[in-house]
């Protein structure tokens, strides 16, 4: 199967067939009317194009920088984007195309330094007048782009010779396979019911509920709802169901204090408000700006009232400051390489990809980079002096962001008075065996039309819980306060003594 039949197709005019026997032909279009109709089409390809360009530009940098800003997906589906359909497709296919593009404007001679400046542009603008829509008149790329478009043809012509292959599909690489999944949605209970969406959906769709995670539905592969009202309404949320799994495994209790360390676009953040029935509050941790105007516009959508977005560095947060004493929960899905939901965000269409570098990923300097912050973020997260659970999760099959970073906090964790305990025990796909209790840990696959998902769930032991649980006179601490208070001098002795401890396990597990 080609990687196309995954993708949105090319834009191209529809062609009118003549009325089959026995139907009636519909009545001619008024030429006024068709004009202005014509003249509103190539306004909203005009401008599709400009966002395409924009997007695009992104895509190249961060893969050109291996910075990446956001995936294909998020970039398009940002708010900032107002044509997202006309856009995702031109993003998409001149992605595709875009080997031949560059051959085609290289080998005409005609692509000057002039038109460097928006070159993405160009791209874009080629591919649809090349290969989608062929009729553009308007802006001066388009203009350029019609002028030559006999030179651009011709030169592509020669390519096809060249390589001897009789279309231009032909010359498109086969980077990937991709394998039509089911389209998982969560209903946010926070506005509405799952009956209620059961009874819209299932007029225009098969709707099945989830066997495993609450207020989740499954309807067929393709199903398209991004301009569905309950999906621009905040009611529905699109949202796969390995990465559901990671706030059910949470599951906060309502009226806790909770913490979504790595928060944005805050699917997730938002998912745990639902769990929490809007009761209690989350603090939501985002340390990049623009990916924190995402998030806010997510909490926004879902109609949460007790989530408070803090731009700023989770790892930054004083876990002795009185302010998060009571945070009960803590849900760390930090930056990760990606490499589970890489078909998802459709890695496989940027210049950079290859199946043998994906083979080499899980040895390379990023991923060691990326699990050194990983395990350190893990670890200030085990600091909390009140925290019950915990969720470490990451959208990376990489044994060294996953089983290896839990492995090496395992000594801080237990000198803490957690351990691991294990999410959803009737899911088959657990941790790699690489350590003793790596049963408890969750992994999904793309084998089980999932993302690549991982999910380790930390709790404190019952002992220690006890000793946590909120007092009567208002907080978590207060009891361990009031014992410090009588046995001054062997209550701080004692104190010293088990942060140092605790330093020296910090120390081992850093590399310090």
């Amino acid at each position: 199967t080609r990687n196309s039949a995954a993708m949105p197709p090319p834009l191209k005019n529809r062609s009118h067939a003549p009325a089959k026997v026995g139907q009636s032909r519909p009545p001619p279009r008024q030429p006024g009317r068709w004009m202005a109709s014509r003249d509103a089409g190539e306004r909203a390809a005009f401008f599709a194009r400009r966002e395409a360009a924009t997007v695009l530009r992104r895509v190249l940098r961060g893969d050109a920088s291996k910075r990446s800003g956001g995936s294909i997906k998020s970039l398009v589906f940002s708010p900032s984007v107002r044509n997202k359909r006309a856009t995702f497709a031109l993003v998409c296919q001149t992605l595709k195309y875009l080997p031949i593009l560059k051959e085609v404007l290289a080998s005409s001679g005609v692509f000057s330094s002039k038109w460097k400046k928006q070159e993405e542009l160009v791209y874009v603008t080629a591919y649809d007048i090349l290969f989608g829509q062929e009729i553009a008149v308007s802006g001066s790329v388009e203009e350029y782009i019609m002028l030559h478009k006999d030179t651009f043809r011709t030169a592509l012509q020669k390519i096809c010779v060249k390589r001897k292959v009789s279309n231009v599909e032909d010359l498109l690489s086969e980077k990937t396979t991709v394998k039509p999944k089911p389209r998982f949605v969560r209903v946010n209970t926070l506005k509405t019911t799952t009956g209620s969406v059961i009874e819209v959906l299932s007029k225009m769709h098969k709707v099945d509920k989830d066997d495993m995670v609450p207020d989740m539905l499954v309807l067929p592969p393709g199903t398209d709802m991004h301009k569905h009202p309950l999906v621009t309404d905040g009611k529905v949320f699109l949202q796969g169901k390995a990465s559901c799994m990671v706030a059910a495994a949470l599951s906060p209790k309502p009226g806790w204090k909770v913490i979504d360390a790595c928060a944005a676009p805050g699917n997730k953040t938002v998912h745990l408000a639902a769990l929490m029935n809007g009761e209690g509050s989350i603090i939501a941790c985002e340390l990049n700006k623009e990916r924190a105007k995402t998030l806010q516009h997510t909490v926004r959508r879902s109609g949460a009232n007790n989530i408070e977005t803090v731009i700023g560095d989770f790892l930054n947060i004083d876990t002795n400051d009185p302010s998060y004493a009571e945070v009960r929960a803590i849900l760390l899905d930090p930056s990760c390489s990606g490499s589970g939901i890489s078909t998802e965000r459709l890695d496989h269409l940027l210049p950079s990809y290859s199946i043998d570098d994906q083979d080499d990923a899980g040895s390379s300097a990023r991923i060691r980079k990326l699990s050194a912050f990983q395990r350190k973020a893990l670890s200030h997260a085990l600091s909390f002096p009140s925290v019950e659970r915990l969720v470490y999760s990451t959208c990376s099959i990489h044994q060294a962001e996953n089983e290896d970073v839990v492995s090496s906090v395992l000594p801080l964790a237990s000198s803490l008075g957690f351990e691991l305990a294990t999410p959803f025990p009737q899911w088959m796909r657990r941790g790699l065996p690489v350590f003793d209790g790596a049963q408890h840990l969750l992994r999904t696959d793309p084998e089980d039309d999932l993302e690549g998902f991982f999910i380790a769930l930390f709790v404190r032991k019952a002992a220690a819980a006890d000793a946590l649980e909120p007092s009567e006179d208002g907080g978590a601490l207060g009891r361990k306060r009031k014992r410090a208070c009588t046995t001054r001098s062997g209550g701080l002795r004692a104190f010293s003594s088990l942060r140092l401890s605790r330093m020296d396990v910090l120390c081992s597990i850093w590399g310090i």
